[in-house]
């Protein structure tokens, strides 16, 4: 998917702000991934609890109920994506739902000749205990540092997984090593040098292990918190090629029970503050490891748990479509949502598995330079010609009347015309139920999205909008809009 500026100037305040998006399709500016979107599954357990919530209930991977019929009409109306699957057992593994892992249960395949499951779901669980001794084998604390651990990766019950998963004749997609040992760490660290050595172990016994460049599984780490002095010694010293995805997390908005997270995800300034962290993993990748691509690989928005009577409702998707339109800015290739289901920031709902609003905030992945309150996204339309928007009404008052203009010009200077489409073009306007940010029902143009009787997730179809007129957004919206007579160079 290629990316392409996008320029905001505002004209004028009336009851509807009139905007100007210019669009500067002569050349892209960031690509990702073709499955961007990612969502991780956690192990944590039913007495997981935070700030007196115990929110995961059956949700975590050892006692969810992989046959629910609603989990799985929910990852096949999400194909494709990856899953990722782990949390804090140390070393995850990331699984693509797209891979033919046969004779599995839950997931049976499904149309387009896919199977949608990961494959520790379908490994028996007490062969999985056996195996998840990957971490500290050979490790010890510092005698003299707290926190600090020393020694090299024991590698050996590595080996025995992919021996086992090549038997069962799973597609692994990729294998992290760690999960927030880096910098100063979580609960625990390992200095970036030693980081690195293991990094390198690891990519020997995948080459050993799937001797085939083409289904080779990736090599990703360090998965934790960027520390910019940490993440380039790392990547400096691991070496040419070691790593095929530097994963970073992201938990921005504070701790779950602040009560201004609510404030935090509709005020641009705040959201626009963590664009530095992706800029600077991406520089610090262009410099030390350029072969490799930036991932978030962990992203809940508010950590323990997600934000109370927050991340579950409409408001958490200003937050969620404005990460996945900054992450590609600075071309991260892939992002990981936590969670599928779990906690309060779960995509499903952790009783129900029934979708939460953010389940259909996937369809776009894109990438801007914003004004403040409304947020803009441009990307290269999917499958067929044009270009996709995403538009972010962060007001709660104000509402916004789009004008186009098409910019070829390569080096600046004024947009060369104004677009008028003659094509209708395609609208998606998602709104809260009642105009109340907080409720955990999405209309989409205007009509609740909830599971048909069926238990199907349902279709989401576009509103069919004259191209001559203006694109209007809504207060407090998001709206996603795709316009196929556009034609932007970058995108052919």
């Amino acid at each position: 998917i290629t990316f392409f500026a996008v320029l905001l100037s505002c004209l004028s305040v009336s009851k509807a702000e009139k905007v100007e998006v210019v669009v500067e399709g002569a050349t892209s500016i960031a690509q990702t991934d073709e499955d961007f979107i990612c969502v991780a599954l956690d192990w944590w357990p039913t007495n997981k609890c935070d700030y007196d919530q115990c929110p995961w209930g059956q949700a975590g991977l050892f006692n969810l109920d992989l046959n629910n019929k609603i989990l799985e009409k929910a990852i096949k109306a999400f194909h494709p994506l990856r899953i990722r699957v782990g949390g804090s057992l140390q070393d995850q593994v990331v699984y693509n739902v797209r891979n033919n892992i046969e004779n599995c249960q839950p997931f049976q395949k499904q149309d387009k000749g896919f199977l949608f499951g990961f494959s520790i779901g379908c490994l028996d669980m007490k062969r999985w205990d056996e195996l998840n001794e990957f971490f500290n084998q050979t490790r010890k604390e510092s005698e003299t540092e707290k926190t600090l651990w020393v020694g090299d990766w024991y590698s050996h019950n590595a080996r025995d997984l992919m021996s086992y998963t090549i038997s069962k004749g799973y597609k692994i997609d990729s294998y992290e090593l760690g999960n927030e040992l880096c910098g100063v760490g979580v609960s625990a660290r390992i200095e970036a040098k030693q980081y690195a050595k293991d990094m390198a172990t690891l990519k020997n016994l995948v080459k050993e292990m799937y001797p085939n460049p083409k289904t080779q599984p990736k090599i990703l780490g360090p998965g934790g918190f960027y520390d910019k002095k940490w993440f380039d010694t790392f990547l400096d010293a691991s070496g040419h090629d070691v790593i095929d995805g530097v994963t970073h997390h992201i938990y921005n908005l504070g701790p779950g029970n602040n009560p201004d997270v609510v404030r935090r995800v509709q005020d641009p300034f705040f959201l626009t503050q963590i664009a530095q962290t992706f800029k600077d993993v991406s520089n610090a990748i262009d410099k030390f490891a350029p072969w490799s691509g930036a991932w978030v690989s962990e992203s809940g928005g508010a950590y323990n748990n997600g934000g109370q009577l927050v991340s579950y409702t409409f408001a958490f998707g200003f937050w969620y479509l404005d990460q996945l339109g900054m992450t590609s800015i600075y071309n991260h290739k892939v992002y990981c949502r936590q969670a599928l289901t779990g906690g309060n920031y779960a995509l499903l709902n952790t009783a129900t598995f029934i979708p939460n609003p953010d389940y259909y905030g996937k369809v776009l992945s894109v990438t801007h330079k914003g004004s403040p309150y409304l947020r803009v996204y441009s990307h290269c339309a999917k499958k067929e010609p044009g270009v996709s928007f995403v538009f972010i009404n962060l007001s709660k008052n104000t509402s916004f009347e789009i004008d186009l203009f098409h910019d070829l010009n390569l080096n600046g200077g004024n947009p060369n015309f104004e677009f008028k489409g003659h094509k209708e073009r395609e609208e998606y306007h998602l709104t809260p139920k009642d105009g109340n940010i907080l409720s955990s029902v999405v209309l989409l143009n205007g009509t609740p999205l909830e599971l048909l009787d069926s238990l199907e997730i349902p279709e989401l179809k576009p509103k069919l909008v004259v191209g001559l007129t203006p694109i209007r957004i809504a207060a407090h919206s998001i709206a996603f809009v795709t316009i196929r007579d556009f034609n932007a160079p970058a995108c052919s």
